[in-house]
């Protein structure tokens, strides 16, 4: 029984709008059959649709107070990063303890999250992010980023759609015909792939632009129109076939190419990451000027820093007549589907980690070396180092 002598806990989601959770009576029916014990703070499941007593049916304990929940636990679940709890005038980091493990999502690269990370370090908690899972085979079952990925970029095209104040699809009147909509996709990965397909099943025509060709060529299959960066495959493909972070010289003739498209486009959906790393900046405010009033952008990059320079985190705000949105939990708009998902996802991944009812730091393993961000009081996650550095007279 691999999970025997560990106790979990599944905690409450508190960032506003946040209705997904880690654990489902499924997932934590199976850590219980493992020998794991599993607590679960009450009503932790609610805006996913899972009620206390489904879990208590599943072999987990529920418990009204989550500070007795973090004393308790070896290994805290997660979906985002740990919060501020008014209702304890606490943060939950300061509710955890030295060699207490944390798993979740992290975006230790993004700049909002430095002091949250350096906090975490400060506590002794051994932490993990599972932003930052290798897409490797083996790994694909735990890759909780590809699956919510999926729900946002789905989800961004219809947000923006509700938004946007014209029809997505070519319209035909008494009058005359209304065009489509003009859409920009940047970033061929799985949101940006997703986001094409929702935006072409709209109506809409679709241009989409990525460094490495193999995504271009996705894009292209999914019916979009391509963009020809001109960034050769050895600037731009890393280890794997994932973008790598673009020298400065690169990028900015990225985005001189990118200005004249963005600025014809009605809707703009960026979902540029590069692995474990911050986003690249590829829409500057000049070119949010450049757009018609009226016009969306919708930055599902934000998690990581944002690809657009005026995204202000988990905000929706107007700036040059552009509603710009910065929503962090994108895929807790659709909680039903994505906790499906992400409780399966994170759970493969606790499993990997597990051995004989411990958690194994085994650093040999690339899974474990590309998602620990935090041990033994410091900071180790490479993305993190590097744009901590980076920001350090910010």
């Amino acid at each position: 029984m691999s999970f025997q002598g560990l106790t979990f806990g599944v905690v409450r989601e508190v960032m506003q709008a946040e209705r997904r959770v880690a654990a489902t009576p499924a997932t934590v029916k199976k850590m219980v059959s493992a020998g794991g014990h599993v607590l679960v703070e009450a009503g932790a499941g609610v805006g996913s649709h899972f009620s206390d007593a489904e879990y208590e049916a599943a072999g987990a304990k529920v418990l009204a107070d989550v500070e007795a929940l973090f004393a308790q636990a070896d290994v805290i679940l997660k979906v985002k990063e740990p919060q501020p709890r008014p209702s304890h005038q606490k943060h939950e980091v300061d509710m955890m303890r030295a060699g207490q493990c944390l798993v979740t999502f992290l975006h230790p690269a993004s700049p909002d999250n430095h002091e949250l990370i350096r906090n975490l370090a400060a506590r002794g908690v051994v932490s993990f992010t599972l932003d930052s899972v290798p897409r490797t085979s083996r790994a694909q079952s735990m890759d909780a980023l590809t699956s919510m990925s999926t729900v946002a970029g789905y989800k961004a095209v219809l947000m923006a759609a509700d938004r946007l104040p014209k029809f997505m699809p070519m319209v035909g009147t008494a009058v005359g015909t209304l065009p489509p909509a003009k859409v920009l996709v940047l970033g061929a990965g799985v949101a940006g792939l997703q986001a094409i397909a929702t935006a072409r099943r709209l109506g809409a025509v679709v241009q989409a632009a990525d460094v490495r060709e193999e995504a271009s060529t996705h894009a292209k299959s999914v019916g979009a129109k391509l963009i020809d960066l001109q960034i050769p495959a050895e600037v731009a493909v890393g280890e794997g076939g994932y973008a790598r972070t673009l020298p400065d010289e690169w990028l900015e003739r990225e985005r001189i190419i990118l200005a004249e498209h963005v600025a014809q486009a009605d809707l703009v959906i960026t979902t540029a990451l590069v692995p474990g790393r911050e986003a690249p900046m590829l829409v500057t405010e000049a070119m949010v000027e450049s757009m018609v009033s009226g016009s969306v952008i919708v930055d599902i990059s934000i998690d990581q820093g944002g690809n657009c320079e005026v995204t202000e985190p988990g905000k929706i705000i107007e700036r040059h007549g552009v509603s710009i949105y910065g929503t962090k939990n994108i895929p807790g708009m659709l909680p039903t589907s994505s906790t499906w998902m992400f409780a399966n996802n994170i759970y493969n991944y606790v499993a990997n980690l597990v051995r004989n009812g411990r958690i194994e730091l085994d650093t040999t393993d690339d899974i474990v070396l590309s998602s620990l961000v935090t041990r033994d009081g410091r900071i180790v996650h490479a993305g993190a180092l590097e744009a901590m550095e980076r920001h350090k007279d910010d």
